[in-house]
């Protein structure tokens, strides 16, 4: 992997208590970076595994040092809190992940305004309402990223017809891409998204896509978290505006066996679930 570190650094990251955001926390405190985990679950959840708070406990043995927050990234007051929080412990932020995100795979007539809502909110406003509180504090640090876990925009059809309004929610995420990606390419503000070439096991492709049968032929999180580091240590001012796959990015650098990722390891790379908008 990567000879830099991330030492130091300061990360923001939403929905940090669990899966992939969780998983990009572990992997940036083993190098003894400061994490904010700015999630909504405070107290144990039946069906959700893990805490803001276990979490942290998780961060901290790993070698870094964590900063739990509840964070329901819908409103602006708990965001800029959060973020006033992490400059006044940790001095600054280096580097926002836009993680939390709400999936609903429904069709047109069968989406609750509700829940159009709520993914509208939380993947692309959230999203926004993230970075544009980050920016300013992006801009003083020496190697800024932020990752959105995001899709390419892939114009098809066949991503738009099953579910227009999860796409439309995802989409606005990889939009903040294209758009701050060129907006702040002056200041060195690097805007990437990443992607899943596979299904990732988490908890919402356990509750709500297709549970173990689905989960069994899925990769675990670390290869997202893998590939996230392998991004966040390039250089800001040269990686921007670009929307990566996992296991792209892990072939760059001189990866070549994944099996170590398959939750079956059993299984045929081919066997594997491909996810979404790839």
């Amino acid at each position: 992997m990567s000879t830099v570190s991330l030492l130091n650094k300061t990360l923001f990251i939403s929905g940090a208590s669990r899966g992939i955001g969780k998983a990009i926390a572990l992997k940036a405190a083993r190098d003894g970076a400061n994490i904010i985990i700015a999630a909504k679950t405070a107290e144990p959840h039946p069906k959700l595994p893990g805490t803001i708070y276990t979490a942290a406990e998780e961060i901290e043995a790993a070698g870094g040092k964590a900063l739990p927050c509840i964070v329901d990234i819908r409103f602006e007051d708990q965001v800029e809190n959060a973020v006033k929080k992490a400059v006044k412990t940790f001095g600054g932020i280096d580097i926002l992940v836009n993680n939390a995100s709400a999936i609903s795979l429904t069709k047109t007539t069968d989406t609750e305004m509700k829940r159009y809502d709520l993914m509208h909110q939380i993947n692309t406003r959230g999203t926004f309402l993230c970075s544009k509180t980050c920016i300013p504090f992006l801009k003083e640090s020496s190697n800024p990223h932020v990752l959105n876990l995001s899709p390419p925009l892939n114009m098809e059809p066949r991503w738009f017809g099953p579910h227009v309004a999860y796409t439309m929610a995802k989409y606005g995420m990889s939009m903040c891409v294209l758009g701050m990606a060129e907006e702040f390419k002056k200041e060195g503000i690097a805007f990437n998204a990443l992607w899943p070439k596979t299904v990732i096991e988490t908890a919402a492709v356990r509750n709500l896509l297709g549970g173990e049968t689905v989960c069994s032929k899925a990769r675990t999180p670390e290869i997202m978290a893998d590939a996230a580091y392998a991004i966040l240590n390039k250089n800001s001012r040269e990686c921007t505006g670009n929307f990566f796959i996992d296991e792209d990015v892990l072939r760059e650098t001189g990866i070549t066996d994944f099996s170590h990722y398959k939750v079956n390891p059993e299984l045929s790379d081919k066997e594997l679930l491909p996810d979404f908008f790839i």
